[in-house]
């Protein structure tokens, strides 16, 4: 930022747009109180510092959701710490159709919480780039952003963040991606990962619920076209195969190539199978591609989108072969009218903005660093020292943590890191979607 910027309320300047949305111009060193971890030089990673201890009552979890919506007091005159948070986005990748927006999320709302005074007065600076959905690359800059001193991480792709789980626990690090893999839920196999929002396999068991109880007679025969990757495969590796063989659902897998722009043959074989239902785990710009073959083709078929092609942009691409395509949503598009879109839609309107054209992979963004948020908070607000390991701890204290009507309530333990549970059905009416259940909770697994 130029040095003859005028700074924001609270002295604070506003983002750079440089990969970092940096707030502390004098260049003041970390003083997060960060554990040293293992198997790292100790010129890698940052002094520790002790805090100074304020004695409060750590807030609830709603109290900590309500006070992220109003203006937090700026702290004296006194420069305050500085809150480094790491993150990766795909902005030139394979899934940069909904990276772009999720990105955008993440670093409106840091700039959103700045302008409002920090957490508990700190600002919070977000080291961030572009890692084109490359493994390598995702390790590289997660290497990175620790040594240079982050307390938390928001990750962005299953094949990265799998790879990463373990190097993320050794360093305590809370992390957060926007892979809904479940394995990441499980505090056995990835202790310092959360899940904001329903996992693919339980979304994919909410699709097959609702696929097995509105079929008929018969047996359902279902086909699901995903992505070849990681993500791709995660609702059927971790349960959801099994589901479907209690459900007496006939399942087959169809791999979508990446850049693949004709799906006949998929189509072909689908048509030979007898499906009558299409579950779709992909982005929005391949299952829009796949709708239009399909709709030229003239399969009859239902259709269903897991959440990464439940959004907009399916509609603005597919056009009129999206109608009447179901999603399951965990988080609300920008247009539903709750408290937690709300705020949203105050923000972008003050910047001259709109929330034109930004789907709910924005919401989910938002929110999910808005929960980090209210952990740190929490920490913060309790005098304690800002490391990973109390982050967590405060993490998994939240019950029912209030999500301000966007997602159902979140809740987290010790043994459970799969926040939420439940999510609303949406369907493309006349070129939007709208809702078609009300929050529903993923069946319980036999």
């Amino acid at each position: 930022m130029a040095a003859d910027a005028d700074p924001a309320p609270c002295g604070h300047p506003f983002p750079t747009s440089s990969g970092r949305i940096a707030l502390d111009p004098a260049g003041r060193p970390d003083r997060l109180g960060r554990t040293r971890t293992r198997n790292r030089p100790p010129s890698a990673t940052p002094r520790k510092h002790p805090m100074t201890r304020r004695h409060r009552a750590a807030p609830t979890p709603l109290f900590l959701t309500l006070s992220l919506l109003l203006s937090a007091a700026c702290g004296g005159d006194a420069t305050p710490n500085t809150i480094k948070v790491g993150a990766i986005f795909d902005l030139t990748g394979p899934t940069a159709d909904v990276g772009t927006d999720y990105a955008d999320g993440m670093r409106d709302y840091v700039d959103w919480v700045n302008t409002q005074g920090g957490i508990e007065g700190w600002p919070i600076e977000l080291l961030y780039q572009d890692y084109a959905y490359q493994v390598p690359r995702a390790e590289q800059l997660y290497t990175q952003f620790v040594a240079e001193g982050v307390v938390t991480f928001m990750g962005w792709g299953t094949g990265d963040t799998e790879a990463l789980k373990l190097r993320i626990a050794e360093d305590e690090i809370p992390f957060s991606s926007a892979s809904l893999s479940h394995i990441l839920g499980d505090p056995a196999e990835a202790p310092y990962n959360f899940l904001v929002a329903t996992s693919y396999t339980d979304q994919f068991r909410i699709a097959l619920d609702w696929i097995a109880s509105n079929h008929g007679e018969g047996t359902p025969v279902v086909a699901l076209m995903h992505m070849a990757s990681p993500f791709g495969l995660s609702p059927s590796r971790y349960g959801g195969v099994e589901f479907a063989e209690v459900l007496g659902i006939d399942l087959t897998l169809y791999e979508m190539p990446r850049g693949a722009v004709d799906y006949t043959a998929e189509f072909s074989r689908i048509r030979q199978s007898g499906a009558r239902y299409v579950v779709f785990q992909n982005t929005s710009g391949p299952a829009a591609v796949a709708l239009q073959n399909a709709h030229s083709l003239g399969l009859d078929a239902t259709f269903i989108c897991l959440n990464w092609c439940s959004n907009a942009q399916l509609v603005r691409i597919a056009g009129e072969a999206a109608e009447g395509v179901m999603g399951t949503m965990p988080y609300a598009p920008l247009g539903v009218d709750v408290p937690g879109t709300r705020v949203i839609r105050e923000y972008l309107d003050a910047r001259g903005g709109s929330i034109d054209g930004k789907t709910n992979a924005y919401t989910q963004a938002w929110w999910t660093f808005a929960v980090f948020a209210g952990a740190m908070r929490q920490v913060l607000a309790a005098g304690d020292e800002l490391t990973g390991a109390n982050i967590k701890a405060a993490l998994e204290t939240f019950t029912d943590f209030d999500m301000q009507g966007v997602t159902v309530p979140l809740t987290f333990t010790p043994d459970d890191h799969l926040g939420a549970k439940g999510l609303r059905i949406f369907r493309v009416e006349s070129g939007e979607w709208v809702p078609m259940t009300e929050f529903i909770q993923a069946p319980a697994v036999p």
